[in-house]
């Protein structure tokens, strides 16, 4: 049976190869890992439609084809369901489960199928007690069937929810914990996976788009009290952190409504500007960098943001984002001031009109009425398309966002 590259997106037309998860020879199941691809909006695994033995794989790793390509040949069983139906299926695959990374000393390798995922959630069952059978200890669905007809330990009452809580200390939007080996001097280190795609990204973007840079300064001494005065509280009833970054969301979005021109794309001879306001935000893990959005954002309390952040950190940094989670985004936030930078000129995510870099929030002597005070001060730098925008709107824009931000005191600002 022939495999093909699935549609990863609405907008996605092709995909790289990343690494293959098999080889020639090995037994699949069904909705096994294949390979891990790599598209402009995701890093995604791609399961296996049948059960059967990998018999050839067509297109090797680092090599980027269209939608619709015959990537690797799986021999079956003519068993019932090994028909063409599967194949359609695969082709219109619209969420797939993202790589996460591997356990050790545990009854399986951590890496689970939506499907697997679905079905302990709908039947209380602990994924963490369940014995893997599939390729590297890959729980399977039989694996699951199994679980749910012999009983395994449940799960808490909310399996999602506990897994975010777990990671939450460690998933905000501040930089991961983990150490990343440093690369020896001389070392010639492939351009090949996620690098390839921010690289093709960044070069499209800087080479199509002329961009234009401003900087505002914001004094942010009393969000800073409300933030404090809220963030136990808040951890302890919500289960996930307040963090500085959804209050400048929340200003960003409220500000977007007033000016819409800032929520627009190029595209061709026209400038479309976006009904909604979606916010993309930059999430790290270890080489990999994702861009999820937070959708609706306007819509949303600082609550809500703070909510959606911390999902998506979380998800981002587990290699489990959708892409679902990556499309539609029409204004970048970018959180820089986690990395203590206090000045950067961000790289715009074509084909949106601006990105805005929040800098780090740093105590300094400001004139306040003729007298020296310490205040909290962050500076806000906006890069623009400036085919679309001008330096008077870019402007009066950022006014707008010092405006919203020195206006959230402790009297005044609803968290919910």
């Amino acid at each position: 049976m022939d495999i093909k590259m699935p549609k990863l997106g609405e907008s996605v037309h092709e995909g790289t190869i990343d690494n293959w998860l098999v080889k020639v020879g090995d037994t699949i199941n069904e909705y096994e890992p294949l390979c891990e691809v790599i598209t402009d909006k995701v890093t995604a695994e791609v399961p296996s439609v049948v059960t059967g033995t990998i018999s050839e794989i067509v297109v090797d790793s680092g090599e980027t084809v269209e939608v619709g390509t015959v990537i690797c040949r799986i021999e079956t069983d003519d068993e019932p369901g090994s028909t063409e139906e599967p194949a359609a299926e695969q082709e219109e695959l619209k969420t797939v489960q993202p790589t996460t990374p591997k356990t050790t000393g545990k009854k399986n390798n951590g890496k689970f199928s939506p499907v697997v995922f679905k079905l302990a959630s709908e039947n209380g069952i602990d994924l963490e007690q369940v014995t893997g059978t599939g390729f590297e200890g890959r729980v399977t669905k039989k694996d699951i069937m199994n679980a749910i007809a012999n009983g395994v330990p449940e799960a808490p009452a909310s399996y999602e929810e506990s897994r975010v809580q777990e990671q939450a200390a460690v998933t905000s939007t501040t930089p991961a914990t983990k150490t990343v080996s440093a690369p020896a001097a001389g070392e010639t280190i492939p351009v090949n996976g996620v690098r390839r795609a921010i690289a093709n990204k960044m070069v499209q973007s800087v080479t199509e788009i002329p961009h234009a840079w401003m900087m505002i300064e914001v004094d942010v001494t009393e969000l800073v009290k409300t933030r404090n005065k809220h963030k136990i509280q808040f951890k302890q009833q919500e289960g996930y952190n307040l963090t500085f970054f959804s209050f400048f969301a929340k200003a960003v979005a409220e500000a977007l409504k007033e000016f819409p021109m800032l929520n627009s794309s190029w595209q061709g001879e026209q400038i479309v500007i976006n009904k909604d306001i979606n916010l993309s935000i930059a999430v790290a893990s270890d080489d990999k960098l994702y861009v999820p959005v937070i959708h609706h954002a306007d819509d949303l309390s600082i609550k809500g943001i703070a909510k959606r952040i911390s999902e998506l950190a979380v998800k981002g940094r587990s290699h489990q984002l959708t892409s679902g989670d990556m499309q539609g985004g029409t204004f970048t936030l970018n959180n820089t001031g986690s990395f203590g930078s206090v000045q950067s000129m961000g790289i715009i995510n074509h084909p949106q009109a601006a990105i805005l870099q929040v800098e780090a929030i740093v105590k300094r002597p400001v004139i306040i009425d003729g007298m020296i005070a310490v205040r909290d001060m962050c500076n806000l730098c906006l890069s623009i398309d400036h085919r679309i925008l001008d330096g008077l709107v870019a402007g009066q824009f950022l006014q707008h966002v010092k405006k919203n931000l020195e206006q959230m005191t402790v009297d005044n600002t609803s968290i919910y």
